[in-house]
């Protein structure tokens, strides 16, 4: 049940939103403003660690191309009788929005606990936090997973990773640039499969060296983000084969570092796959004056309902600057009999 308290400082929330966005009722849907626009775009970003390093902007059309926010090649040189000038267009680098639908829920139950365990401000932050987390994650989920943009209603039962929800950046690059995906590799620490690697520094070696594009390799942007499970495999190998206290170190220094790159394993990132690119390639993109907010406290389901309708959808800044590998299996160097 809601208490005395939850209900007061429900109502006390629900104001402060509707003041907010210079609404009279929140629980009517309303056009989020420009600053708050900004505001809810912040809040998500740092609801989720990852999100506050990808790229997610506010763009003005439904279609358009993508914004390269960083380096774009060689642009210095001479030309005789010329001005040397590099191209920095982008072409097949664009971007399409859908329709996408947000609404998450929080329990009366939930409630009245936060209520009777902190102060009235700790209760606010719990409840803003709860909601802008959620819509965070699910960015990831289907920027991660998704696959295809469903003709008519989503199905989260079939595609609980919001596989039907948008394209995601993988699916746009196997898309418009499928040379810079590819579908599997094989980890075998003995090296007696054909074709392996040894190694997860061996594999963002070659994957960087021969995927990514000559004129970024040497970008100190570039990053690795590692499936949890080649992260485990890897760190398992290393400590069951250590003698010496350096190599102790470097299976304890796995999940930062791989072939002298930063590692990130995100949330939801697909728990057997490597990516190579710059964090700030990875575009989330929200057309302006689109996004609706609605917030309700909902009797006849005990529950305080908010969701979230805008126009969104995924980009890649620079194909070039993005290598993938779909699925690394590991050999098992110890076989049961």
């Amino acid at each position: 049940m809601l208490n005395a308290i939850a209900t007061k400082n429900l109502e006390t929330y629900c104001q402060e939103l509707a003041k907010a966005n210079e609404v009279a009722d929140v629980s009517k849907q309303f056009n989020i403003t420009p600053p708050m626009e900004t505001k809810l775009r912040q809040a998500i970003m740092h609801s989720v660690a990852f999100n506050s390093m990808i790229s997610i902007m506010p763009v003005d059309d439904v279609k358009g191309q993508v914004v390269d926010v960083g380096d774009s090649g060689l642009v210095t040189g001479r030309k005789t009788g010329a001005r040397f000038y590099a191209e920095l267009g982008q072409g097949g680098h664009t971007y399409d929005l859908v329709e996408t639908d947000s609404g998450a829920y929080i329990n009366w139950e939930t409630m009245t606990q936060w209520a009777n365990s902190g102060s009235k401000g700790e209760w606010m932050k719990l409840m803003n936090n709860a909601i802008t987390r959620n819509f965070g994650l699910d960015i990831l989920r289907v920027g991660f997973h998704g696959t295809h943009i469903a003709a008519g209603d989503t199905d989260p039962v079939t595609y609980p990773l919001g596989q039907d929800v948008n394209k995601g950046w993988l699916a746009i690059v196997k898309e418009k640039a499928p040379a810079q995906v590819l579908a599997s590799a094989t980890l075998d620490p003995t090296g007696q499969t054909a074709g392996s690697y040894k190694n997860l520094d061996s594999l963002a070696n070659d994957l960087e060296n021969t995927t990514i594009h000559e004129v970024f390799q040497g970008d100190d942007e570039l990053v690795i983000l590692v499936g949890r499970d080649l992260v485990a495999a890897e760190q398992h190998r290393l400590l069951e084969s250590a003698d010496k206290p350096t190599e102790h170190k470097a299976a304890q220094s796995l999940a930062k570092t791989i072939n002298g790159r930063k590692v990130y394993t995100p949330p939801f990132f697909p728990p057997k796959a490597m990516w190579i690119t710059t964090l700030k390639n990875l575009q989330v993109l929200t057309q302006k004056g689109t996004q609706w907010r609605k917030s309700r406290n909902e009797e006849d389901r005990k529950r305080f309902e908010t969701s979230y309708l805008r126009m969104e959808g995924y980009g890649v800044g620079r194909f070039e600057k993005f290598a993938a590998i779909e699925q690394v299996d590991v050999v098992d160097p110890n076989p049961a009999p």
